[in-house]
């Protein structure tokens, strides 16, 4: 498998999308391009999957490596374990699916479908990249598009939430390249993942280096109290925006602060889990309450987004291997399940003109397949059983009851009873659009058109095979995850 065709194929669709004729060409062209990236990212894992059949434990697969510039020491070093794969089919559900939510964007549709697709080449990218240079790069081509998307095609307060974004994420950016210019000065010169993971990195470059990178990729995955940029980004974001925004960018974050800052410095994080544990459960409790004092259906879900995020941090900083685990579950499930989210809100927005819970009602008996994904995406949100959250979340607090003492359990035992709290604006927002009565102006709505049915059933899909199936993910998951606990283990032993 050649890893370089995941970023030939976004990139040879965004040239297409440029030398379209019409909107038309340009949707088709957009939809068979993001097919074809699922299709190519079905094939890696079962490539993957083969291989590992076939007894190849080797840390990375399908490795490519071309210098560069040798004298930095900066290569295109490309490979992927089964991290790195979950986060890439993430990624390709999103896309096709974002794609298809976007079929009657009007305004400057070639620019639109090009920005989006020139977002997932910077998300495939940075989970493909060896090379932390690299990979710093791909993050910055992830960002930029995000900045127009809304700036451009967003609503209401669209420049004001595209300049906030855009400076907390540059904020971000600029302390994960200091981080890893630190690094890079402490382990010989070298951006090399592989290579830095094989090198004692200086106890105090450690405590220098891993605040500024967690708390740079933090940024990105809504790191309390850095998580200000979400609400207001997702709320003036077009629909394909908040589901890309929400499924995929701020899993660069979750990412980089596992794969690079937990992985390269164990020694820091073990020092500073307590203080990422505390800032996860305030965020968590933060978001869940702060969800509760919202009426517009893209910022319950934004704030929602915010605590979901808080879990991916907690499991994390537990650094314990099944709480690990749950983390990269809940990346892959709060992606799937905050894209749909945005998706269904995208459909009922688009026919009522409002996300004003507070002015809606009755829309199960007009919109019965939009209101049904709402429905399993907001029990999806609160953990129930047979969905892909109750697997993600429950693996995170089974990790973290690991630990026996008072701080750990503590947090575990805070972390579950904002379930109760998930619950009680969940079943409130989605009872007051799909119950009571029908507002006469809503009586003549119709339901979601083919290329919204066909988003939903995409990601529905993705959630389903999770809740049902977890164990696949597991496995998937569970190689690469063994391979970073080794590294927390040798300096726990060190330590002892």
């Amino acid at each position: 498998m050649n890893l370089l065709l995941l970023i030939l194929f976004p990139l040879i669709t965004a040239l297409a999308v440029l030398a379209a004729r019409n909107s038309s060409q340009v949707r088709w062209i957009a939809f068979l391009g993001s097919a074809a990236q699922l299709g190519l990212s079905l094939f890696l894992y079962y490539c993957y999957h083969q291989a590992r059949a076939l007894g190849n434990l080797s840390q990375m697969l399908f490795e490519q490596q071309t210098v560069l510039f040798k004298s930095w020491n900066i290569g295109f070093h490309l490979g992927v374990d089964g991290i790195s794969i979950a986060m890439i089919l993430l990624t390709a559900f999103v896309v096709i699916a974002g794609v298809l939510m976007s079929w009657k964007v009007e305004k400057m549709t070639k620019e639109f479908y090009f920005l989006l697709i020139l977002l997932s080449l910077g998300a495939y990218g940075f989970f493909i990249s060896l090379d932390l240079f690299i990979l710093f790069f791909f993050l910055e081509v992830a960002v930029i598009p995000k900045y127009l998307l809304i700036g451009i095609w967003g609503s209401g307060k669209k420049e004001y939430s595209a300049n906030k974004l855009a400076l907390m994420l540059m904020a971000g950016s600029a302390l994960v390249l200091v981080g890893l210019l630190g690094l890079y000065m402490s382990s010989g010169k070298t951006f090399d993942l592989i290579q830095l993971s094989q090198v004692q990195i200086p106890p105090m470059a450690q405590k220098i280096c891993f605040p500024l990178l967690f708390v740079g990729f933090g940024i990105f995955t809504a790191l309390f109290p850095f998580h200000t940029w979400v609400p207001d980004g997702h709320s003036s974001a077009p629909t394909a925006g908040s589901m890309f925004l929400a499924g995929i960018s701020m899993k660069l974050g979750g990412y980089g602060c596992l794969r690079v800052a937990t992985y390269l410095m164990p020694e820091a994080a073990h020092e500073y889990a307590n203080i990422i544990i505390a800032l996860s459960t305030i965020a968590i409790f933060y978001g869940a309450f702060a969800t509760m004092m919202q009426t517009d259906l893209k910022y319950i879900n934004a704030y929602s987004s915010v605590s979901h995020c808080g879990f991916v941090l907690l499991g994390i900083g537990m650094l314990t291997k099944v709480a690990i685990v749950g983390a990269v579950m809940q990346m892959v499930s709060h992606g799937l399940m905050t894209a749909l989210f945005f998706a269904v809100i995208g459909m009922i927005y688009e026919r009522t003109h409002t996300r004003q819970v507070n002015e809606m009602g009755g829309l199960l008996r007009v919109m019965p397949f939009s209101i049904t994904l709402l429905f399993i995406v907001g029990f999806c949100s609160l953990g129930l059983p047979g969905l892909s959250g109750f697997v993600a979340e429950m693996t995170i607090f089974m990790g973290s009851w690991e630990h026996p003492d008072l701080f750990h359990r503590l947090a575990t035992i805070l972390a579950c009873a904002s379930i109760v709290v998930t619950a009680v604006y969940i079943l409130r927002a989605v009872g007051k659009t799909a119950m009571g009565p029908l507002k006469e102006e809503f009586g003549q709505l119709s339901d979601a058109s083919w290329n919204e049915k066909l988003a939903g059933i995409i990601l529905m899909i993705g959630i389903l095979a999770i809740g049902l199936a977890p164990f696949w993910l597991n496995e998937l998951v569970t190689p690469g995850t063994e391979i970073i606990m080794q590294k927390i283990s040798q300096f726990s032993l060190g330590a002892k």
